[in-house]
């Protein structure tokens, strides 16, 4: 599997197994070590490679230890803090990351929960771990940008010199958009007064300023939405969203009958980012089992489908949202589809099973 398809895979483990897990110990044993071995690739079980428990006396602090020290060309290179996955990652769990990282040779830092990954460095004084990270990794929205710069850190690739020379534009880059995301969830008075600046010519009053509050709001989450599904529609690459009639379909892959006013029209069908995600729920679970680019998706008019090697015959499931009760239709060894309905998108991993057997039944 690609380094990407292998985070996804991680990502989609995170999900479905996060109300099982309630201690630092099953955080460590579910998340944090297959992130150690599928995402860095490092033997997790080999102590020359991944040191459990790492103890190293700092001053008066004696027999302290860390969670995870990774060994690279022999020396320590990686501290990795962990924290359960129930609760945030904050600054004040690194007390021991801070002391270890000056005592060792170490230039990068993990603080984690399993969920979400911060990586420090010693931008600011050197041997001094520095307060806030260079490379924030949230598993349950995986910025792209950053796989690049997370993969230098794998065993087969390590760069660390080069991942040193760019934490500190990652750095800046990094909290420029988490402020950005900040203003766009809840806008402060300078923001929506520099944006409102720029579109309105009237002076700048007090009923001014509370209507351009709620339109600045109004603007940033349609702004986000449209970012959303252009980074959707490009990660699907050259799979584009075709839409079809019903009548492609339906008569080859189940033995309902036909609905008339469901071929009343071949326009009018629209692709929504519930359907993408989805799909790409129903991709990160069957990777196991057949590369990706096999997957591919064709919008009807009451179905969205999944199918293996964009072969009609060979049906994954059927996305049927576009109705108030959401349902995921699932297929035997028949080809016959059977409807579960589900409450949210994260119900369709409590069928992944059903899901890798239809794609197995195809190979």
């Amino acid at each position: 599997m690609e380094f990407a398809e292998r985070l996804s895979a991680l990502a989609a483990k995170v999900r479905q197994q996060r109300e099982a897990i309630q201690t630092e110990e099953a955080t460590k044993n579910a998340f944090v070590m297959p992130f150690i071995s599928t995402i860095l690739g490092y033997d997790v079980f080999n102590p020359l490679e991944v040191v459990p428990e790492f103890t190293a006396d700092v001053g008066i602090k004696k027999g302290e230890k860390i969670d995870y020290a990774i060994v690279k060309d022999g020396e320590i290179q990686i501290l990795i803090e962990c924290k359960k996955s129930i609760g945030p990652v904050r600054i004040e769990h690194a007390s021991q990351l801070f002391r270890y990282f000056a005592v060792t040779n170490a230039r990068i830092a993990i603080l984690t929960n399993g969920e979400v990954y911060q990586f420090f460095t010693d931008l600011d004084a050197p041997n001094r771990m520095d307060e806030k990270p260079f490379l924030v990794l949230d598993l349950n929205d995986i910025d792209d940008s950053l796989l690049p710069e997370l993969q230098k850190l794998s065993k087969d690739v390590f760069d660390l010199d080069s991942i040193i020379n760019a934490a500190g534009e990652l750095k800046y880059i990094g909290e420029l958009k988490r402020t950005l995301a900040a203003q766009f969830r809840e806008p402060e008075d300078e923001w929506v007064k520099f944006l409102t600046t720029r579109v309105y010519t009237g002076p700048y009053t007090q009923r001014v300023r509370e209507q351009f509050t709620s339109l600045v709001k109004k603007a940033s989450k349609q702004f986000l939405n449209d970012q959303a599904n252009e980074r959707l529609k490009k990660a699907l690459g050259s799979q584009t969203f075709t839409q079809i009639d019903d009548s492609a379909i339906l008569p080859e892959v189940t033995s309902e009958p036909v609905v008339e006013s469901d071929l009343a029209e071949a326009d009018g069908i629209e692709t929504t980012l519930e359907e993408i995600e989805g799909y790409q729920i129903v991709r990160a679970i069957v990777c196991s089992d057949v590369k990706p680019s096999r997957d591919f998706q064709r919008d009807a008019k009451s179905y969205f489908a999944v199918l293996l090697d964009d072969n009609n015959r060979r049906p994954i499931a059927r996305l049927h949202f576009n109705r108030t009760q959401k349902y995921i239709g699932l297929f035997d060894e028949h080809k016959e589809e059977r409807r579960v309905p589900i409450d949210s998108l994260e119900d369709i991993y409590e069928h992944a099973d059903a899901l890798r057997a239809s794609v197995k039944g195809y190979l």
